[in-house]
């Protein structure tokens, strides 16, 4: 087992990061008699009976109750207020504090990490400006988990150098739900320039998403002609059904969620190479649920198909093995981290080292995990887990944050040599 060097920073959950999201009511259909009206109608009805003053009183404890506690929580009414006078047909004329009233009625606070933290994943910044030689500036994503196991991804930035230092940007002080559009099952949102994206966080926005967006993993992929795009695999839970969708960025400002298509979509644990090979897009995935496969397709929005090259072998990984994250490029071939599961269902974390030129051929593997659950690390929501959504290489190290128990996040160092002198 290669050698790790742990970090004692821990990232938990946390009750009290909360964002505004829209409370929803259901909406009767106008005409009805009074006994008859439901209470989105009836409390817009209260609410318009209120003479100036009392309205402005109302809305004055509101914004003493929460006015501190998000950014531009004005504005947010007023988009909730428009929403709802689209659903219920009422006039947008209102004055000011009327409006900013009803939207209030129609929002809650929602404690999206108040359970748990876990399955980060990370990858190089978008902006590498002004920093020192050997350092590199990343996004860390993290799956949030809060009322009712409604998983939303939140973002963190940071920077590590050469020597193994590592330091994550404080969050702000309010976090922002990114607000978008949704049409034909394809999310189009866009993160407000002037917030900072430690502090984001994406929510379910449509019917597929609706129970949770889980275990987002990021790559940063390199076109053939050098552009960058950002790109990350998740699964998305209805509450009934999975499937596999695709986050699309170039800055981490504008992001598109679309569903992916094809027979290799209906399962967890896709997880794209950075660059095309052979000129097309490459998969890592798992359409059995145990084993490992590689898929290809011209078309980034549908996958089909896909060849077997590694199953469950080792004691630690025989209930079934499946991806930890993008393959990372190295000189000797394509490093995958694995996740394995054994007896009593614990979760660990290896390794395999595959051919560049083709995929399929292991050219090594670990026969022990390299990180394991024990002692500290075994305690949580789910115990016995550890688990990765993607590590990021810096020179021939790996930098490798964790989940643990899906409670909280860990991080650590491993020497890449190491790890491949390892691989059997």
């Amino acid at each position: 087992m290669p050698r790790l060097r742990h970090l004692p920073l821990r990232l938990q959950p946390d009750a009290a990061r909360v964002v505004i999201r829209p409370f929803h009511v259901a909406v009767e259909p106008r005409g009805l008699n009074p006994s008859q009206r439901g209470r989105a109608r009836r409390i817009v009805d209260s609410v318009l009976a209120m003479d100036a003053r009392s309205c402005l009183a109302e809305l004055g404890l509101v914004y003493q109750d929460f006015g501190d506690r998000h950014r531009d929580i004005t504005e947010i009414f007023e988009r909730r207020y428009r929403q709802m006078a689209a659903e219920l047909d009422m006039p947008m004329a209102l004055h000011a504090p009327c409006r900013a009233l009803i939207g209030a009625y129609f929002c809650h606070e929602y404690s999206y990490a108040a359970a748990a933290l876990m399955n980060p994943s990370i990858v190089p910044h978008p902006n590498q400006s002004g920093l020192a030689e050997g350092t590199m500036r990343f996004v860390l994503s993290l799956r949030a988990v809060g009322e009712g196991h409604i998983s939303s991804v939140e973002f963190r930035e940071g920077v590590v150098d050469a020597d193994g230092n590592f330091e994550l940007l404080p969050l702000p002080l309010v976090a922002m739900a990114v607000e978008g559009q949704v049409e034909q099952d394809v999310a189009m949102l866009m993160r407000e320039r002037r917030t900072a994206l430690s502090g984001t966080v994406l929510f379910p926005v449509t019917a597929a998403q609706r129970n949770g967006l889980e275990d987002l993993r990021l790559v940063r992929f390199v076109e053939d002609d050098g552009q960058v795009i950002y790109y990350g695999t998740y699964t998305a839970y209805s509450g009934t059904a999975i499937a596999s969708e695709l986050l699309t960025t170039a800055d981490f400002n504008m992001l598109s969620l679309r569903p992916l298509d094809g027979d290799a979509a209906r399962n967890k644990g896709m997880a794209l190479f950075p660059r095309r090979i052979d000129g097309r897009y490459a998969m890592i995935g798992r359409q059995d649920g145990e084993s490992l496969y590689f898929l290809q397709s011209d078309d980034l929005l549908r996958w089909d198909g896909g060849d077997w090259f590694a199953g469950p072998l080792h004691p630690w990984e025989l209930v079934q093995i499946g991806n930890c994250g993008s393959p990372i490029e190295l000189d000797e071939g394509w490093l995958l981290l694995t996740h394995g599961v054994g007896p009593v269902r614990k979760y660990a974390i290896g390794a395999m080292l595959l051919a560049k030129d083709d995929p399929r051929k292991v050219l090594g593997r670990s026969a022990v995990p390299i990180l394991s659950p024990a002692d500290d690390d075994r305690e949580g929501y789910v115990p016995n887990v550890v688990y990765t959504c993607g590590a990021m290489a810096l020179g021939r190290r790996l930098f490798l944050p964790y989940g643990i128990a899906d409670s909280m996040v860990g991080f650590c160092w491993l020497d890449i040599d190491d790890l491949l002198a390892e691989l059997v």
